[in-house]
């Protein structure tokens, strides 16, 4: 898959910009704050309908500019489609497919396949564990799109549950009891939306574990061991499907509502789990270095994208923002060779010689005139 063109409208800091792309590696070089990461999180926008920077749409529209645009003509095997967004500040966001304005948002996911790996992903090991189960949602939401429906379900059970919970406690008897009964509606939401959710990230994390554990010893010491483990807040003993993991989960909010209840909070779900990163049995987020943690977030990115490869439908757009920075010789020559198989690839950098000469490509310069296109 790659990118042949973009067009931004209005998007953060560019007020039209237009590029002409290429298959390979597009080097995006200039100064820190002149716009080269707003290009990648356009493409990333359109791969995932979300920044990888900001959890609001707001910041990503042009002081002043009612809204923004991003288009892009996208080719995956020899097929070329193009694909509009219209970002507001407020209110609805809208698409289009070709000509055509599409009725939900979602209907464009999939057109696009990228990933990004950015410094902010240091926190996918350092940081709490909503880092890490927002990362295996946005791999089932890129690999399966349909599955951006349950999420976002799930979401908005758990906010309607969460208040009705905090509300039960300080109703009257007769107003307690009808609570109760629509409580009783929202548990088996929940454990519908959330079963969903929990059988597709345990069946994710198998995968990605083991591409994770061929990837990091090129950015890691040989004799590392790493490993990435799905812990539920339920128990998943001999509990593979959906069916067994909804009723699972309908039973532990029947034991905990009082709990629940008492703390005006959900305690059972998929909100809770986690992602368990190790490194010689040991939780990476505890005891990795600096060094260790850096490595293992950019082989956690590239397993990622080699999870998505494997689906046979092309690779999706590799995305290196401000990485090559960080990385010695040798860890630099092992992902150069990793980019250079990838069909398209994005790098951005602060100066030249943060770009490697062995990628080649396209290289553009970002500064307070422009991007412009060298040689």
């Amino acid at each position: 898959m790659r990118i042949t063109d973009l067009a931004l409208v209005d998007f953060r800091s560019h007020h039209d910009l237009v590029m002409r792309l290429e298959p390979g590696v597009t080097a995006l070089v200039g100064p820190n704050g002149m716009g080269k990461t707003n290009i990648v999180e356009a493409v990333g926008y359109l791969a995932s309908l979300r920044s990888h920077r900001v959890a609001a749409d707001l910041p990503l529209v042009r002081q002043g500019a009612p809204h923004a645009m991003i288009r892009a003509k996208v080719v995956r095997a020899e097929r070329a489609i193009q694909v509009g967004l219209e970002i507001k500040p407020t209110g609805a966001n809208r698409a289009w497919l070709g000509r055509n304005q599409v009725k939900r948002l979602a209907d464009v996911l999939g057109s696009v396949q990228a990933v990004i790996f950015a410094p902010e992903d240091l926190a996918l090991v350092r940081g709490g564990p909503e880092g890490r189960r927002d990362f295996m949602d946005q791999l089932l939401v890129l690999r399966r799109p349909a599955l951006l429906g349950p999420i976002r379900d799930y979401d908005k059970v758990l906010r309607q549950r969460g208040a009705l919970l905090k509300s039960v406690g300080q109703l009257s008897s007769a107003a307690r009891s009808a609570a109760l009964d629509t409580l009783a509606v929202w548990n088996d939401k929940a454990a519908e939306f959330g079963a969903v959710i929990t059988a597709e990230r345990a069946a994710l994390t198998q995968e990605l574990s083991q591409h994770l554990a061929a990837i990091y010893p090129a950015f890691g010491p040989a004799n590392e061991r790493v490993t990435a483990e799905y812990q539920p807040v339920i128990d998943l003993t001999g509990t593979a499907d959906q069916a067994a993991i909804r009723q699972v989960l309908s039973q532990q909010m029947a034991e905990l509502l009082p709990k629940e209840i008492d703390r005006g909070v959900n305690l059972v779900g998929p909100h809770r789990d986690e992602l368990v990163l190790t490194i010689h049995d040991r939780p990476a987020r505890a005891y990795a270095s600096h060094g260790e943690a850096w490595s293992l977030a950019l082989a956690l990115r590239l397993a990622g994208f080699e999870l998505l490869k494997a689906m046979g439908q092309g690779d999706p757009i590799l995305v290196l923002d401000d990485v090559f920075a960080e990385l010695d010789t040798t860890r630099r020559d092992r992902l150069v060779k990793i980019a250079l198989a990838a069909e398209q690839v994005w790098v951005t950098a602060a100066v030249d010689h943060d770009v490697p000469k062995a990628l080649g490509g396209a290289r553009y310069r970002v500064n307070a005139e422009g991007v412009h296109l060298e040689g």
